[in-house]
C-alpha cells in the first residue's frame, strides 16, 4: 500500500492480528509463549486459568516475583511474565459442568483455541478437539503435547528438559569429556511453541479462505528433533551419531570460545580469507600455506594440531583487544557477555529489547518482542496479568473479547 490511509485503524494501533480471538488453555511455557506472540501481534488473547490451583503453574516458580508498594509479594513470577504479557486472565474451572458451558461460549466466538493438556484429557469434558470441532468447525484448535496425539510415546507427559533428552540436544551439549547438559533455558518448551505459533497461523490463513478450521497438532519432542538442524541431518545420512563437542564447531575451524588473557572470546573463522587475516593478527601468516591449515577442510582433519598453536597465542592477548583486530580485519569476533551486560547495552536499548510496562502490582520489566514490522508494529497493551483479573469480563462484558486499550 502506498499510503496508511487505505489501512484500517485497528491493524496500524494492534498490528497485523488485530481482530482475532484467541482463547488460550495453555500454561506453563511453550503454550504461552505462543500466545503471547499471537498477542504482541495484535491479538486478543483470553488466558483461562484454574482457580482451584491459583492459575498457571509458573505463577509459583519464583522467586523472583513483583512486589507490590505494600510490600506483598504479588502471583507474578519472572517466569510467568516472561510469556504471559498481552493477555487477559479469566478464571474458568474446566472440570464443572459451568466452565465447561463458559468455555465453549468463549470458543463459539474464538478464532483460535490453544491447549497443552495430555492427548485426551480434555474428552471427559467435552473440550476436545473433536468435540470442539463438531460443534465449532471454524475453530482452528492447537494442541500442544510432550509426544504428540499419535505414536506409542503419546500417553506420556512432556517437559523441556525431557525433550532435550529424549531429543538429542543435550547428547551435543556440554564438553567431550563431561555430562550431557541441557540448554540454560527452556529452549524445547520456546521452539516448540515457535513451531505452534508458525502452524497456527498457517491454519488460520486456511480458515480465512475455505471458513474451514483444524487442528495443529505439536510435540515438544518434535520440535526439538526439527531443530537439531544440521547435526540430524548428517546422523540421518551417515548412521552414526556426532560426538559433542563442547563450544567447537563440528565443520568450521576455528570456530568457537577461546581463552584469553583476561577472559574469553568468540571466534567464528568463517573461510579461508577469513583465516588468512586472522593469522596475520596472530604473527602466524605462514600457517595460511601450511597444507595441514590451508583449507577449512584440512584445518578439519588437523584440529588438535591447530589448536596446539592457537591457543597460546591468543592467551597473550585480552579480549577486547583481539575483538577489536577481528573486526577491523572483518573477522567474526566477540564477548561472552553476562546478562546483566547484555541488558545494560547500547544495542538492546536501540532495539527495544528490554521493555517496561505498569501491572496490577506494580511496574516490571519484560524482554521486548524481536520482530520489527516497517508498518504494523508490535504493540505491548497488557502487562502480564494477575490470576483472574478479567473474570468479570463474562458477566459484564457482551464481548469479553473486546480490546479496551487503544
Amino acid at each position: 500500500m502506498g499510503s496508511s490511509d487505505h489501512i484500517p485503524d485497528d491493524l496500524l494501533s494492534h498490528g497485523p492480528l488485530a481482530g482475532i480471538k484467541v482463547l488460550d488453555l495453555s500454561r506453563i511455557l511453550a503454550g504461552p509463549t505462543c500466545t503471547q506472540m499471537l498477542g504482541d501481534l495484535g491479538a486478543t488473547v483470553l488466558k483461562v486459568e484454574n482457580p482451584r490451583t491459583g492459575g498457571d503453574d509458573t505463577r509459583q516458580w519464583g522467586p523472583p516475583y513483583v512486589v507490590d508498594a505494600d510490600g506483598q509479594q504479588s502471583d507474578l513470577s519472572a517466569y510467568f511474565m516472561a510469556a504471559n504479557r498481552n493477555k487477559r486472565s479469566i478464571e474458568v474451572d474446566i472440570t464443572s459442568a459451568e466452565g465447561q458451558s463458559t468455555t465453549r461460549r468463549l470458543a463459539a466466538e474464538a478464532d483460535i483455541l490453544l491447549e497443552n493438556f495430555k492427548p485426551g484429557g480434555l474428552a471427559k469434558y467435552g473440550l476436545d478437539y473433536e468435540s470442539m470441532h463438531a460443534d465449532f468447525p471454524h475453530l482452528v484448535y492447537g494442541s500442544i503435547s510432550g509426544y504428540g496425539q499419535t505414536g506409542p510415546n503419546a500417553h506420556k507427559p512432556g517437559y523441556d528438559l525431557m525433550a532435550q533428552g529424549y531429543g538429542g540436544i543435550m547428547s551435543l551439549t556440554g564438553e567431550p569429556d563431561g555430562r550431557p547438559m541441557k540448554v540454560g533455558v527452556g529452549i524445547s518448551d520456546v521452539m516448540c511453541g515457535m513451531y505452534a505459533c508458525v502452524g497456527i497461523l498457517a491454519a488460520l490463513r486456511h480458515k480465512e479462505k475455505t471458513g474451514e478450521g483444524q487442528q495443529v497438532d505439536i510435540a515438544l519432542v518434535d520440535a526439538q528433533i526439527a531443530w537439531l538442524i544440521n547435526e540430524g541431518v548428517a546422523t540421518l545420512n551417515t548412521d552414526s551419531a556426532p560426538k559433542r563437542r563442547g563450544n567447537e564447531h563440528p565443520s568450521i575451524v576455528p570456530y568457537g570460545l577461546y581463552e584469553t588473557s583476561d577472559g574469553h572470546v568468540i571466534l567464528a573463522v568463517g573461510n579461508d580469507a577469513q583465516f588468512g587475516r586472522f593469522l596475520s593478527f596472530l604473527g602466524l601468516d605462514g600457517l595460511a600455506r601450511d597444507p595441514r591449515f590451508a583449507t577449512n577442510p584440512a584445518r578439519l582433519q588437523n584440529r588438535d594440531a591447530l589448536s596446539d598453536i592457537l591457543l597460546p597465542a591468543l592467551r597473550q592477548y585480552g579480549t577486547e583487544e583481539i575483538i577489536t583486530a577481528m573486526e577491523a580485519r572483518q573477522v567474526p569476533a566477540g564477548p561472552v557477555q553476562t546478562l546483566d551486560q547484555v541488558f545494560g547495552s547500547d544495542q538492546v536499548e536501540a532495539r527495544e529489547m528490554a521493555i517496561e510496562m505498569s501491572s496490577a502490582a506494580g511496574p516490571v520489566r519484560l524482554l521486548g518482542n524481536p520482530l520489527k514490522f516497517s508498518r504494523t508494529p508490535v504493540t505491548y497493551r497488557y502487562a502480564p496479568p494477575t490470576c483472574g483479573d478479567s473474570t468479570d469480563l463474562l458477566t459484564n462484558s457482551a464481548n469479553p473479547f473486546a480490546e479496551d486499550i487503544n
